[in-house]
């Protein structure tokens, strides 16, 4: 939409582009009628009945998503690189988090308004956003199976939680007292994250209803929206005007419409999406914000990170209901300006620290990356909404990339300290002054700013629901590992897959599928954009077409037991990056699989002492062979490669060539990514992942 349409003429647009159409879905009522907490009438909206059936986005009604989703309790991980990390979630990460919320007084902040605290606020404008994600990972748990006990911990705060919800809706902890008289003014909008809260708080309810039928958190949500927001704010004349400020309410926005089926939701995120022009923003604001103006204007990836790919994920959320081509456009020249421009080989986005921020085109440094865990994770979830609409693998392998890599990396192998920052070159004893290094440590158990643990706890929790998805004519295979699934195809048939595997860390993956009866439809499996040489059989006999970067289409009359055998090419690969990185002239970065691998000092033999990391530097010679270490952080693949060090003779800064240098042969051993940190003598060193060449 151009940047000069009237507010009343988008008003308008937005009516036509969401009013419905003919056949379009309807949403079937609840039995429960929402009571709200002292309302004197019904709400305008419930959620459907079907409230146990639904994907980590609920797809079924959205007539853009090519794919739809299947839902986490469809799926069951079993024995094998994933389930550790999920059992580490919640066993350990879950649990000590809501530890740390509690010890660092986020439930204080609720309390206190109740007179069950004397406790001062504490914490930033959107602390109360922890307590949101922390119960939204737990939602997605809870879809997995009931854990009673961590059932009643969520329940008892998220009744703490309403508690303090004001008559007209509002419910917000920061914003009272005295302060309330600053709500929702324009620039506090910019920085004051209300509606950002308000957006986790949606995602929350949302999963917690979709896995216990309790509406408590979901009615106070509705309530807020319903009550506060909507009378208010706005593009009318008599209304108030909205600016984010923090994208996240946008997609929040529309899955309570997915949710409900009120479409004033959608109609709310389509005008947030589009930008307010009473709302006077500086070029700087709206750069860093990534939002103020209309989305569709965008034409390349800047300002905050996690900002940027909210917003991307809530502008795709919007296509997938309205099918506006201009939307589409704009998302697809954006996620090229991502992969050619602005994303590490782990799938880690933001490149500089100050603003937490892309950079300029192949700005894309080592030790200065920023890399934080939350802008990864949007970095999938945009991919996820993306590849919903297209149903193209080249969307599923930046899923891919990010999960095991840039996400991967931000939760400790114990569980319990995080990375804000995932740089790919780390030296502990520099500079500590980054406010999210403490006492230069890179993993922390806690931060003021605590967005990235509990955004870690909600995807690793909510990892079955992106396996697979339905489609018209069949079902589609995303991701890889010892799982077995039990839903149906779209027209109803019931249908399990069994996968039988050691992926990541080797490539043949068997599936055995099981169809209620015998019926034709399509298998899509995925053939990773990395692997080169691929080999498919069903029940035996080859199948040919397998494309690196693409879905295989296996059309067939399918029955009970048939089995389908992927084989994918492990051949250990060395990424160059573009020559316009300056950073990576002259290095590589290993990738065996889906796993980046970089190096630890202290897995170097004779070199990890070596403090000084400007005196060396490391060469390659030879081919690697990979080693299964079972011993070494919990079970790793490791790499061999022969190679050199070679050490600088002077230690001044210029100096003669010759001969100031020694070389010495040495095996170089290489680790994953997401396990690097997880060892900590005095003195470590780590060099991420590029290696001289």
């Amino acid at each position: 939409m151009p940047l000069s349409l009237s507010r009343r003429s988008f008003l308008l647009t937005t009516a036509a582009a969401v009013a419905p159409t003919a056949g379009a879905l309807s949403f079937p009522r609840s039995a429960h009628l929402f009571s709200f907490l002292g309302a004197e009438k019904s709400p305008t909206t419930v959620p459907f009945a079907n409230w146990k059936n639904t994907g980590i986005l609920e797809l079924s009604n959205s007539p853009y998503a090519r794919l739809k989703t299947v839902p986490v309790s469809a799926v069951v991980i079993k024995e094998g690189f994933w389930s550790q990390r999920r059992i580490t979630n919640v066993e350990s990460s879950i649990p000590s988090m809501h530890d740390e919320l509690v010890a660092h007084g986020r439930m204080d902040n609720f309390l206190r308004l109740q007179g069950k605290s004397s406790s001062p606020q504490k914490g930033p404008v959107f602390s109360d956003s922890d307590i949101y994600k922390w119960t939204e990972a737990v939602g997605f748990v809870l879809q997995s199976g009931d854990r009673p006990q961590l059932r009643e911990t969520a329940s008892t705060m998220i009744r703490e939680v309403v508690a303090v919800q004001e008559p007209s809706g509002y419910l917000n902890t920061y914003y009272v007292g005295d302060l309330a008289a600053k709500r929702m003014l324009p620039d506090i909008q910019t920085t004051g994250h209300e509606l950002y809260n308000l957006g986790h708080m949606l995602q929350a309810a949302i999963a917690y209803y979709r896995a216990t039928g309790d509406p408590t958190l979901l009615d106070a949500g509705i309530r807020f929206v319903d009550g506060f927001l909507l009378p208010d704010y706005g593009p009318g004349a008599d209304q108030k005007p909205i600016v984010a400020g923090h994208p996240e309410i946008e997609m929040s926005l529309v899955e309570l419409y997915r949710t409900t089926g009120n479409r004033k939701y959608l109609e709310l995120a389509g005008y947030i999406l589009h930008g307010d022009d009473r709302v006077p923003l500086t070029d700087q604001q709206i750069t860093y914000m990534f939002c103020g103006v209309p989305f569709t204007s965008r034409t390349k990836l800047e300002g905050h990170a996690v900002r940027a790919m909210y917003a991307c994920c809530g502008a795709t959320d919007y296509y997938l209901e309205t099918g506006d081509p201009a939307y589409w456009k704009t998302l697809n020249a954006l996620w090229e300006d991502l992969v050619a421009h602005q994303m590490y080989v782990t799938g880690g986005v933001g490149a500089r620290s100050t603003g937490e921020a892309f950079g300029d085109a192949y700005e894309l440094p080592n030790a200065r990356a920023y890399g934080e865990s939350c802008a990864a994770i949007g970095n999938m979830m945009w991919n996820w909404r993306m590849l919903a609409a297209s149903g193209e693998a080249r969307f599923t392998d930046v899923i891919e990339c990010a999960l095991y890599n840039g996400i991967n990396s931000g939760m400790s192998l114990d569980g319990k300290t995080y990375c804000y920052r995932n740089p790919l070159a780390f030296d502990p004893s520099g500079d500590s002054r980054d406010r999210h290094l403490v006492h230069g440590n890179i993993r922390n158990p806690w931060y003021d700013t605590t967005c990235c643990p509990p955004n870690l706890q909600r995807t690793f929790a909510s990892l079955p629901g992106y396996f697979y998805s339905t489609s018209a004519d069949g079902i589609y295979v995303h991701l890889y590992d010892n799982s077995e699934l039990n839903w149906h195809l779209q027209d109803g048939t019931a249908l399990s897959i069994t996968q039988i595997t050691r992926y990541p860390w080797e490539g043949e993956v068997s599936l055995t599928v099981n169809p209620a009866e015998a019926k034709e439809f399509t298998v899509y499996v995925r053939i990773p954009g990395w692997s080169q040489k691929n080999a498919v059989r069903v029940n035996g006999v080859s199948i040919e077409g397998a494309v690196p970067g693409q879905y295989l289409a296996l059309r067939r009359r399918w029955a009970a037991h048939d089995q389908i055998k992927l084989s994918f090419d492990m051949t250990t690969q060395q990424v160059r990056a573009n020559q316009a990185v300056a950073d990576d002239l002259g290095r590589v970065a290993f990738r065996r699989g889906p796993i980046i691998f970089c190096m630890e000092s202290l897995d170097q033999p004779g070199y990890a002492g070596d403090a000084n990391l400007s005196a060396f530097s490391v060469a390659l010679q030879g081919e690697s062979k990979a080693v299964w270490s079972p011993e070494l952080l919990g079970g790793v693949e490791v790499l061999e490669h022969p190679g050199a060090v070679t050490l600088s003779a002077e230690k001044s800064l210029y100096f003669p060539v010759a001969p100031v240098v020694a070389t010495r042969a040495t095996p170089l051993h290489l680790i994953p990514y997401y396990a690097w940190a997880n060892r900590a003598p005095a003195g470590m060193q780590v060099w991420i992942p590029y290696i001289q060449t």
